[in-house]
């Protein structure tokens, strides 16, 4: 009972994470119009209705139920190491823009005799992925979660993006990339774990 108030409390973190079931569709039409296109011609005509379905997938993290994505999937097992998943793919949505950024999240934890099982990890990084979002937030979002749902040693969270706000608009620096990093435990206090994770991120 403990553990999912903890990390029910991860998840409202996010402002908004109450949804309102409204379509957005009637919206979209007069964004198009403001626009100086015409919703009723040819190629727009269900293009409203498209991102109201497009949204509320991309949004879909608003209303994710950790608990029920992890589905007892915790083991306790007697293992004391590092684990580490790499190169885990993610698609978000700026909140400043509402322009994509997309990338890879690099999850190490120091486990305590207790793991999660692996495909958890990539559901979670999405329930969080799927609001609207800054790059920072996110990372901190998916450290803690974990650290609540397992009580390692320590968590390690590196995101590697690129940001369409930057790319499209803006700047328009077409190669330009963030990282972001959130250390916790151990990998905040020791350099050695923090070091070892670091290189086993960056091995290819």
């Amino acid at each position: 009972m403990n553990k999912k108030r903890a990390v029910v409390k991860v998840i409202d973190r996010q402002p908004g994470s109450r949804r309102v079931d409204k379509s957005v569709a009637p919206l979209v039409s007069g964004i198009l119009e403001a626009l100086g296109e015409d919703p009723a011609r040819d190629g727009l005509q269900r293009t409203p209705e498209r991102v109201d379905k497009a949204l509320r997938f991309l949004t879909s993290g608003y209303t994710a139920d950790i608990p029920a994505i992890v589905n007892g999937a915790i083991y306790e097992v007697q293992y004391d190491e590092m684990v580490i998943v790499k190169d885990i793919e993610f698609f978000s949505m700026c909140e400043h823009h509402m322009l994509p950024f997309f990338g890879k999240v690099h999850v190490a934890y120091l486990a305590k005799n207790k793991v999660i099982g692996l495909s958890k990890l990539p559901r979670i990084i999405d329930a969080f992925a799927r609001r609207l979002q800054i790059q920072e937030r996110f990372t901190q979002e998916v450290a803690h979660c974990i650290q609540e749902l397992l009580d390692p040693v320590g968590v390690g969270v590196i995101v590697e993006a690129q940001h369409f706000c930057m790319m499209m608009r803006g700047v328009e620096k077409q190669h330009s990339g963030t990282v972001t990093s959130a250390m916790l435990g151990a990998f905040r206090t020791n350099k050695e774990t923090r070091d070892e994770f670091l290189a086993l991120a960056r091995g290819k």
